[in-house]
């Protein structure tokens, strides 16, 4: 049996390092995110749900994501700013709103999808040594590949 030399806490702290490289890789929304810590992080989440449940609501986003209402509702509000969701009443229950993911990928959504983490991944490792950064890119790659729900 293989032994991984890393325990539960160390692998919590990758996984933060790795969210923050990811953070500081996607691009500024046009007129900043007004200062709230954790809201590129909350947009991303409720995003990822959206897609993977069209025509849910706010509540049923907040019970499988475990956020707060207000981040909820501050991330689709920005989402549908940004054209990447749609909104519209539940015909079988006009207090109700479903939310859907846009038909089309929104700008902001190529913006996104376009950027690589390679200034971002070079700037935490603290240098763009070459040999070093594709030893982690291809460490990246494996974790993707066996990590990323969807790719299974």
């Amino acid at each position: 049996m293989y032994r991984v030399l890393m325990n539960g806490v160390e692998l919590f702290l990758l996984g933060r390092t790795l969210m923050k490289i990811g953070e500081s890789a996607i691009p500024e929304p046009p007129g900043g995110t007004d200062g709230q810590p954790g809201s590129t992080r909350a947009v991303l989440i409720v995003a990822t749900d959206i897609a993977a449940h069209p025509g849910t609501t706010a509540s049923e986003i907040v019970a499988r994501t475990g956020l707060p209402q207000s981040q909820v509702s501050t991330a689709v509000a920005r989402l549908r700013e940004a054209g990447s969701i749609s909104t519209a009443a539940d015909p079988a229950d006009g207090r109700r709103t479903l939310i859907h993911p846009a038909a089309e990928p929104s700008p902001r959504v190529a913006e996104i999808r376009a950027r690589t983490i390679d200034d971002a991944l070079a700037a935490t490792l603290g240098g763009s040594d070459p040999a070093r950064l594709r030893e982690v890119t291809d460490a990246l790659a494996v974790l993707a590949r066996h990590l990323t729900p969807g790719r299974r």
